[in-house]
């Protein structure tokens, strides 16, 4: 099986109205920019996007945002994009706002084949209308259910022909575990590398999980919050 792309564009060929798509990274870093841009410019629409934010304003997610191809954003925090809360609050965007540890652990039992579980947090609050609640030892928890996309869009440092992948530090986060809850895995990469030029002790996702992978190109690495300290 050939999982190698030429670039974004033809890795998301078949990415249509409607699609669920997780998309890797925290904040700004180890995001799939070039996915990102390939989508804005296929012109997909009403997508629900999981991502751990919103990016930030014409970059990102905000990309995506800004010429309103998302229909519905799963997040855990959206603070730094202005238009975001434009839409939200003129009802334009759907929201559904998710405690960070439940977003992640969300994924990873996607991944796991797991199809809920529980968990104290939100219990009490908005966040459990309508789900089923639990007591055990005492105390009452949540039931939350996996969260599966069609897409799972993650960017790793280095990948071989193979789909293996190797991330830096944290852009690892959501990342791993995405890569694992999606039905068709796309990952970009920043060295795509022959099968033996990784070893297999540094692999953080197997390439069994990728379907599709390809070497990007021209990556900005925005800093989303930049502080100095004197």
């Amino acid at each position: 099986m050939n999982k190698v792309f030429t670039d974004a564009e033809a890795a998301i060929h078949d990415i249509a109205d409607g699609a669920t798509l997780m998309l890797g990274g925290f904040g700004l870093n180890g995001i799939p920019e070039n996915t990102i841009a390939a989508l804005v410019k296929k012109g997909v629409k009403e997508l629900t996007c999981i991502s751990n934010n919103a990016g930030v304003d014409g970059f990102g997610l905000g990309l995506l945002l800004q010429t309103r191809q998302i229909k519905k954003m799963m997040s855990s925090y959206v603070g730094e994009n202005a238009e975001f809360e434009r839409q939200l609050l003129s009802g334009e965007l759907e929201v559904d706002l998710i405690p960070q540890g439940t977003l992640a652990t969300r994924i990873q039992m996607a991944g796991m084949g797991i199809p809920a579980f529980f968990t104290p947090a939100g219990y009490g609050t908005e966040i459990a209308a309508g789900k089923e609640t639990r007591e055990f030892d005492g105390k009452m928890y949540l039931m939350e259910h996996a969260l599966h996309a069609d897409f799972a869009i993650v960017k790793a440092w280095k990948g071989d022909t193979l789909g293996n992948l190797v991330f830096r530090k944290t852009t690892r986060n959501f990342s791993t575990s995405m890569a694992k809850a999606g039905n068709t895995t796309i990952a970009e990469v920043e060295q795509l590398v022959q099968p033996g030029e990784i070893d297999p002790d540094d692999v953080h996702v197997a390439g069994v999980y990728v379907h599709r992978i390809f070497e990007g190109k021209q990556y900005e690495k925005r800093i989303e919050r930049k502080t100095v300290k004197l």
